[in-house]
C-alpha cells in the first residue's frame, strides 16, 4: 500500500469511537482550536454519521491540547466578509450547533481551557458540560464590536438567566470554571490532567444504562421543556407507557428482581 501524501491537510476534526461513544476532538491547536469553515463542514459530517449509529450511547466534544476548548471562531476567516457571507456563516454555524442538541444521545462536553465566543457556544449546544480548573468560558464578542452568531445570545440565557447572560454579552469579561460552575454553566470542575479520564468515565456510566431508556429520557425532556407542565407530562406517560413494549425495560426489571447485572439489547 502507498504511503499517503506528505502535503494532506490533516483533520480539523478528530473522530474516534469505542465502545458506544464517539469523542470529537476539534483539532486546531496551533489557533487555540478556533471554530472555522473546515471545522464546521467536518462536524456537520460526522454529526449525520453519529446521528444513525444505532449503537452509539454517549458523545464527547473536545478540544486539542490542554490549553483550549474552542477559543472561539476563526476572525482571520472572518475579518474579510460582508453581511452576505456573515449571515451564511451564522446560519450554518447554528445548523451544526442543532444537529448536536439534535443527536438522540447525550453529549458531554470536556471544556479543556478557552470556551470563548464560538466554543462557549459549542459547548452550550452540547447537554452535560464539564469543565477542566483551567477553564475559562464566557462571550467576548462585544470587543470586537459584534454579538454572538452561533446562538450563544439565545442558549446561554436558557442556561444562566437573561441578567446574567446579558452582564457576560455586553461586558465581553469571562468566567473561571468555578465561577462558570456556581452559575450553572457546567456540572463540575476537575483538575486539568484528570478532565478527559472523569468525562470518559461519566460516559461509561450512562453508556451502560437501558440504552432505549436513555435516548427516551433525552428525547422526553427535551420535548417537553418548553411546554406546559401538564402538556409535558403527558410527554412523559406516552413516553413511560411505550417503554414497557421493550425487551430492554423487561429485563432491566426482571435482573434488578433477581440482584443481578441487566444486559440491555437495544430492543
Amino acid at each position: 500500500m502507498s504511503a499517503l501524501p506528505a502535503d494532506l491537510p490533516e483533520p480539523t476534526l478528530l473522530v474516534s469511537t469505542e465502545g458506544g461513544i464517539a469523542t470529537l476532538t476539534v483539532n486546531r491547536p496551533a489557533a487555540l482550536n478556533a471554530l472555522n469553515a473546515s471545522v464546521l463542514f467536518e462536524l456537520d459530517t460526522a454529526l449525520t454519521i453519529l446521528a444513525a449509529d444505532a449503537a452509539l450511547r454517549c458523545v464527547i466534544v473536545t478540544g486539542a491540547g490542554p490549553k483550549s476548548f474552542v477559543a472561539g471562531a476563526d476572525i482571520a476567516e472572518m475579518v474579510s466578509m460582508g453581511p452576505h457571507a456573515a449571515r451564511k456563516f451564522s446560519a450554518f454555524g447554528h445548523r451544526v450547533l442543532a444537529a448536536i442538541e439534535a443527536l438522540p444521545v447525550p453529549v458531554i462536553a470536556a471544556v479543556n481551557g478557552f470556551a470563548l465566543g464560538g466554543g462557549c457556544e459549542l459547548a452550550l449546544a452540547c447537554d452535560l458540560i464539564y469543565a477542566s480548573d483551567n477553564a475559562r468560558f464566557g462571550q467576548p464578542e462585544v470587543n470586537l464590536g459584534l454579538i454572538p452568531g452561533f446562538g450563544g445570545t439565545q442558549r446561554l440565557a436558557r442556561k444562566i438567566g437573561r441578567m446574567r447572560a446579558l452582564e457576560l454579552c455586553v461586558s465581553g469579561r469571562s468566567l473561571k470554571a468555578d465561577e462558570a460552575r456556581a452559575v450553572g454553566l457546567c456540572l463540575e470542575v476537575f483538575p486539568q490532567g484528570e478532565l478527559i479520564s472523569r468525562v470518559t468515565q461519566i460516559a461509561l456510566g450512562i453508556a451502560s444504562k437501558g440504552p432505549i431508556a436513555v435516548r427516551t429520557a433525552k428525547a422526553v425532556l427535551t420535548r417537553g421543556l418548553d411546554a406546559p407542565l401538564a402538556v409535558g407530562n403527558a410527554y412523559e406517560v406516552e413516553a413511560f407507557a411505550n417503554l414497557f413494549d421493550t425487551r430492554d425495560a423487561r429485563e432491566g426489571m426482571t435482573a434488578f428482581i433477581e440482584k443481578r447485572a441487566a444486559h440491555f439489547d437495544n430492543t
